[in-house]
């Protein structure tokens, strides 16, 4: 049985195409960003399963655009760039245009990865000059640094917000996972627990729906899955609503990709996980039970020959639990429907 189904291949971009996001809310939009210098907006219509251009994104950034993310609410877009600044978009409902608002200055060079908090008045960023640096909005769209953490020694690949919480995670090339939390009392952040597990870059991270659970992916071809716990829970103690959990590995996977894994996405729907990697596959993995919070995983596909060079990125539609999208470096976007087989009833 075919389990990963093309259903479009996007063209438009003049190079690598680096990362894919869909806006949170409905699942209509997506945003495209490549080495062109440009994002590219498009529109995902369910009834006839196909996409079609809204419009290019040029002129804000002077070099690549590595990575995009859309706040809650889908009105606002953060884009990073590796020309050192981070533009935030407002998208006018109406017309579906989207604007520059605030452009964003403090990293001394590329920007890699940009995330917003639950609440979208946080805003993480991350780069090569190996620092996280959080930021605060107001209602007028201006942002201001509340905490540069400087915990890896070389270049941050990723940073992501907890989806309930105030807490943030980072992976980089120092192959390490870090998780921080804001202290209060110092009105400032802190790094709490550092993830050392694997044996190369960390290129990528996602959470499930709760991150009860958590998965990063590697240059040493690994796709890892973190599960959380709480501190005293072996000794009976109930964690409060305010307790924020610490993350163990608990399963390791390998064998699947031949060349480094750089992305990893939790279907916060269905619990299946997707990872792109330079040998040219996406792989699907299954939990082995339905439950809210699977025990294990396992191989379900693997898609060889995805596009026709390294597939960098992938985003799973928030409303549309089958709907899965790919970025490469031959300068696609890819469309692509996902069948569940015995864990679901879909396509």
């Amino acid at each position: 049985m075919s389990f990963m189904k093309s259903a479009a291949s996007l063209e438009g971009h003049l190079d690598r195409v680096w990362h894919v996001a869909w806006e949170p809310n409905q699942g209509r939009y997506f945003t495209s960003s490549s080495a062109d210098k440009t994002i590219r907006l498009w529109k995902y219509n369910a009834d006839s399963n196909s996409c079609s251009a809204i419009c290019v994104l040029q002129d804000a950034h002077n070099r690549t655009v590595r990575s995009t993310a859309w706040a809650p609410g889908s009105t606002k877009l953060a884009s990073a760039s590796f020309d050192g600044t981070v533009c935030v978009w407002s998208r006018d409902e109406t017309s579906d245009n989207l604007e520059v608002v605030a452009t964003i200055e403090g990293h001394e060079n590329e920007v890699k990865s940009v995330s917003w908090n639950c609440s979208g008045n946080l805003l993480a960023t991350c780069g090569r000059d190996k620092t996280v640096w959080i930021w605060e909005a107001d209602e007028d769209n201006d942002f201001e640094c509340i905490s540069i953490l400087s915990n890896h020694n070389q270049d941050v690949k990723k940073v992501l917000f907890h989806p309930e919480r105030n807490v943030l995670f980072s992976c980089g090339y120092d192959s390490t996972i870090r998780m921080y939390e804001e202290d209060p009392e110092m009105d400032d952040w802190n790094c709490v627990q550092t993830l050392e597990n694997h044996g190369s870059t960390v290129w990528s991270l996602d959470t499930n729906r709760d991150a009860s659970a958590l998965a990063s992916v590697s240059d040493d071809l690994t796709l890892k899955i973190w599960k959380a716990f709480y501190q005293g829970s072996d000794q009976g103690v109930e964690p409060s609503s305010s307790s924020v959990p610490r993350y163990k590995c608990d399963l390791t996977l390998s064998g699947d990709h031949s060349r480094p894994i750089y992305d990893v996405a939790w279907n916060r729907l269905s619990n299946c996980i997707a990872t792109a990697a330079g040998d040219d596959s996406i792989c699907l993995y299954k939990p082995e039970n339905l439950s809210s919070n699977p025990t294990a995983y396992s191989l379900l596909t693997k898609c060889e020959h995805a596009h026709s060079r390294d597939v960098n990125s992938l985003a799973w539609n928030p409303v549309y639990d089958n709907v899965l999208l790919s970025a490469s470096d031959d300068e696609t976007v890819k469309l692509w429907n996902v069948s569940y087989d015995q864990f679901g009833t879909l396509i």
